[in-house]
């Protein structure tokens, strides 16, 4: 597909390194500097110029674009250039959107302006921190087939009642709730039965709410739920999170050092505690009772900001700590144990953006519907919509010839879940959700090993 991205800052750039290794990118941007290090960096083309310009839309080949995203740090920018290239005759457009202002009518301008997809990395990543407060005991959490079931991450101590354990004594255990992925010192994997379980383990299991929470009070790991959360940063993400919180009754406390964001959160959000402080400052964080709270969120502009303040808040124990990240690369030269749970905007956002494109990308034939990426993107998590086209149809999964570390976890069939094994057959109109460490798979076809 050939694919217009306006726009070389961080999302523009993740975008770059996750579609040009299968599609055609053409990257617009102003700065030259930004335009020449990605064309360096990846198999792109670059074009340095004002993306909102019709003459340059033209002379990048807009109109024979499959798909134009938009992706600059300014929502009028993205929204005109998106529209603009709508009318050249882009078949599909992506824009980012991130003022709160606009966030409540991004209906209307989707239809308004002909726009197939707008994106918000604010809003998706208060999403993400939202979801894993309401989960306070899993350091990550995905709710896959319509919130129908849980991926969830569980790390395995030295005294965990599941170090020690084959996967084929777990599944005998714990029923319908299946372990899908071990991240065991970096080294990430599909596993199988013959398989067992180590302490340091990362494991993701997958499961119906209700067995999932089962299987949290077998293994001793079902905590309180989180009453209270500490937020350190009242930016865009902390507004989205409030707002998505804001009915929960949860205690909520918010430290931001520009006073202008602090009258805005407490005009938007009475029953929210404002505190106009630095927050970075740990005895201002002592003061205002950090180690009192449930949850410890840090979401300021500074990663390493972020990265302290979150080691901080784990030493005087909070239960769950959220650490937002822009750089990731940062994580590669430290050791972070201590951060159990790290959001990324960017990737989020790219994740997002990814199933876009693979559900364009091969529109007739069994599309991706979803997906996610865990254990540090290593593994993607796709669902497929079956079509009556699909060569594997009625043919059972123990006869597919499938590909290395991938696992075909639930079917989804007129709303009911089904554990997959391997007498299982799928049918036209199934939804069925793949887990594998291979990439890019646009079709449900791609799990074969031909």
């Amino acid at each position: 597909m050939d694919i217009v991205i306006v726009g070389a800052g961080k999302v523009g750039q993740t975008l770059c390194e996750e579609l040009s290794q299968i599609h055609n990118v053409v990257m617009i941007d102003l700065s030259s500097n930004l335009v020449d290090e990605l064309m360096n960096k990846y198999d792109i083309t670059g074009m340095v110029g004002n993306g909102a310009s019709i003459d340059t839309q033209k002379e990048a080949g807009v109109e024979h674009a499959d798909i134009f995203i938009a992706a600059t740090d300014s929502d009028e920018v993205n929204l005109i250039s998106a529209t603009l290239a709508k009318k050249l005759g882009v078949r599909h457009t992506v824009s980012r959107v991130r003022n709160p202002e606009y966030a409540k009518q991004l209906d209307f301008m989707r239809n308004a302006l002909g726009i197939s997809l707008i994106i918000n990395p604010e809003m998706a990543a208060a999403m993400d921190i939202a979801r894993a407060i309401r989960y306070a005991s899993a350091s990550n959490v995905e709710t896959l087939a319509g919130n129908r079931a849980s991926l969830v991450e569980v790390d395995i101590t030295d005294k965990s009642t599941l170090n020690g354990l084959s996967l084929s004594d777990f599944r005998t255990k714990y029923g319908s709730v299946l372990v899908c992925i071990i991240d065991r010192d970096g080294d990430v994997f599909i596993p199988s039965g013959s398989d067992t379980l180590q302490a340091n383990d990362k494991i993701y299991v997958a499961g119906l709410p209700k067995d999932m929470t089962t299987f949290h009070r077998q293994i001793g790991n079902s905590e309180k739920a989180i009453k209270s959360v500490f937020v350190l940063g009242g930016g865009k993400i902390a507004y989205y999170l409030f707002k998505l919180l804001e009915h929960t009754h949860m205690d909520m406390k918010v430290i931001e050092h520009n006073l202008e964001k602090c009258e805005q959160l407490s005009a938007e959000y009475p029953a929210l505690k404002v505190i106009h402080a630095d927050g970075t400052n740990p005895d201002i964080l002592d003061e205002q009772g950090l180690e009192n709270y449930d949850a410890f969120v840090s979401l300021t502009g500074v990663d390493e900001e972020n990265l302290i303040a979150s080691i901080y808040a784990d030493k005087k124990g909070v239960r769950k700590v959220i650490t937002k990240m822009s750089r990731t690369n940062i994580l590669k030269v430290l050791d972070t144990k201590q951060l159990k749970k790290i959001v990324t905007p960017k990737n989020l956002i790219a994740s997002q953006i990814s199933r876009f494109v693979r559900s364009r990308a091969n529109a007739q034939g069994s599309r991706v519907e979803a997906l996610y990426r865990v254990a540090q993107g290593k593994v993607e998590v796709l669902m497929f919509k079956v079509s009556e086209q699909c060569h594997i149809l009625d043919r059972q999964i123990k006869d597919m010839p499938l590909k290395k570390n991938l696992l075909i976890a639930y079917i989804l069939r007129q709303g009911k879940i089904i554990y997959a094994n391997g007498r299982d057959s799928l049918q036209a109109d199934d939804k069925v959700i793949v887990i594998t460490t291979n990439k890019h798979f646009s079709d449900l076809e791609d799990i074969l090993d031909k």
